[in-house]
């Protein structure tokens, strides 16, 4: 792998060192009752994005999209949530052009296919955006009970990002870790946000 890809966010970009390396697995780990879909919509604006959905209709996905203030593009949607949704996603990742993004929302459905063909699926998939130079972002709840497979969502993917959303009296604290980053330097503290109409960092000082 070679090159930077950009994240769409230009501060978290300079946090990452010019953004994720060329053929990147990512994962977004964050709660449901969150506004973690910023960061996948806002990718949509920097490349050329197949989008998966796996819960809601592509027409919600799409609705969202157009409907999300920031900067956004005009990625491909399809609902792969039928009844065989890793064959489907299989299918249409192997179509994926060369410098595409990649994402797949949610990827607990997925995850809850059987181990044997999930760990060969994230490994064609790592294979494909290895060969292609895009970026694959799999969004993933963080619940109470995980997905039967998602330790090995963990380990494939490249980069992992862990957002932490919490309510501190009358403010909501957004709180990016990145706890791996295969390729480059992982930052040592959390990033602080902000997640209203876009992602930006928030780069106020904490007052004790």
């Amino acid at each position: 792998m070679s090159g930077r890809l950009t994240t769409g966010i230009d501060v978290l970009d300079r946090q990452l060192d010019g953004g994720i390396p060329a053929g990147s697995i990512v994962f977004l780990g964050a709660e449901p009752a969150s506004q973690s879909e910023l960061f996948l919509y806002e990718l949509t604006a920097v490349r050329g994005t197949l989008y998966l959905t796996t819960v809601r209709s592509d027409a919600a996905v799409l609705d969202a999209v157009n409907r999300t203030p920031g900067t956004v593009g005009s990625p491909t949607i399809r609902d792969i949530g039928g009844g065989a949704p890793l064959d489907s996603a299989n299918k249409l990742v192997t179509e994926l052009p060369e410098g595409a993004n990649l994402i797949i929302d949610v990827v607990d459905v997925l995850e809850e296919t059987g181990t044997a063909r999930y760990r060969e699926f994230l490994n064609e998939l790592q294979t494909h955006m290895v060969n292609t130079g895009g970026l694959a972002v799999l969004h993933g709840l963080k619940t109470g009970d995980a997905p039967r497979n998602r330790r090995y969502t963990e380990h494939m993917s490249d980069v992992v990002f862990d957002l932490q959303t919490e309510v501190d009296g009358s403010e909501i604290e957004n709180r990016l870790a990145v706890p791996k980053f295969r390729g480059g330097k992982a930052p040592e503290e959390t990033i602080k946000l902000r997640l209203s109409e876009q992602v930006t960092v928030d780069t106020s000082r904490d007052i004790a």
